[in-house]
């Protein structure tokens, strides 16, 4: 006989197996539906158009597109585009959002203070404006291509963008700098800089708030014992409070990824060819609206499930367990 835990559990998969089955087919119907109204308005409609020429060409990425190669190729290449600014964004939210977190409720004022002035600043003003202001900023008060700054030996930057040395055939290539500019290397253009860049840090000042409360949320005691063994402030937080404090921070951290994932739609506003930038320009060219739109939607539906799915299971690692 089945014993009644492992009956419950298959129970609750079934379950959720028939919602998202539930879900998949009502989704199905509705684009079908849509697109058969189209159909009989006598608007062209299908998604057809994926193996059709693109005829425009995305100015970079990781993968190779031109106007000879299919639509569905380019918004492939968008989804890689937005993939690259969001795993470099999220690092910098979470590692700059710790640390500001954990200053916030430093024993030092002026650390707090300034912790606290960068919180209340970045979260209310609009991602938007910060975009176009860092990127008004990485393209018009930074020197010419031509002359550069070296930040570090073979790391350049510019109104070109940020050079950087790369592994090329086994070896590591050096950027130089020469008479029109900085060649070799890997280039990162203004746009992606920009819209990384203020992804990352704008996103971190919600990452504080969360990292602040998670950290609050550990009892006194658990500190006071710390103490008592003769930790280290360092230690303390390491080894004692972090942990503890990650059952509170990892579920409001998976929305706040999700966020920053979402936000990257607006790159759009700098000219980076990420994937709602591809979309539109394969909405003008096709005139197939409702197809790119749901594309797009499609595309962020399963980003977001990868990502929940992902945090959940790191959370089910990290979460406190109670007596069985």
């Amino acid at each position: 006989m089945t014993p009644p835990r492992r009956r419950d559990a298959w129970l609750a998969v079934a379950l959720q197996l028939a919602l998202v089955a539930a879900v998949a087919g009502a989704a199905v119907w509705l684009v079908h539906h849509a697109l058969e109204t189209l159909r009989a308005r006598g608007v062209r409609s299908g998604f057809d158009f994926l193996f059709d020429s693109a005829g425009f060409s995305l100015s970079e990425g990781w993968i190779a597109f031109d106007a000879g190669q299919p639509f569905w190729r380019a918004f492939l290449a968008g989804l890689v585009n937005t993939v690259r600014a969001a795993v470099p964004a999220v690092a910098i939210a979470v590692t700059v959002g710790t640390l500001l977190g954990i200053g916030r409720l430093a024993s030092h004022a002026l650390l707090r203070g300034i912790c606290g002035a960068y919180v209340e600043l970045v979260r209310n003003v609009p991602l938007l404006l910060q975009l176009l202001m860092l990127y008004f900023a990485l393209t018009q008060l930074l020197p010419d291509a031509t002359e550069p700054l070296e930040l570090l030996p073979g790391i350049w930057l510019g109104k070109g963008g940020l050079a950087l040395p790369w592994p090329v055939d086994g070896r590591w290539e050096w950027p130089e700098r020469g008479t029109f500019g900085v060649t070799g290397g890997a280039a990162l253009s203004p746009e992606y800089l920009a819209i990384t860049l203020a992804l990352g840090f704008y996103s971190a000042a919600f990452v504080a708030e969360i990292v602040r409360a998670g950290i609050g949320s550990v009892a006194r005691g658990q500190v006071l014992a710390a103490q008592a063994l003769g930790l280290t402030g360092a230690q303390e937080l390491r080894l004692v409070v972090l942990p503890q404090a990650l059952r509170v921070i990892v579920p409001a951290l998976t929305n706040q990824l999700l966020s920053l994932t979402k936000n990257s739609s607006l790159a759009v506003a700098v000219g980076y060819p990420e994937l709602v930038s591809v979309a539109n320009t394969s909405l003008n060219s096709t005139g197939r609206a409702f197809e790119c739109i749901a594309v797009v939607m499609a595309v962020y539906l399963a980003l977001s499930l990868a990502i929940s799915a992902a945090m959940n299971r790191y959370n089910a690692h990290v979460a406190l367990r109670g007596w069985s």
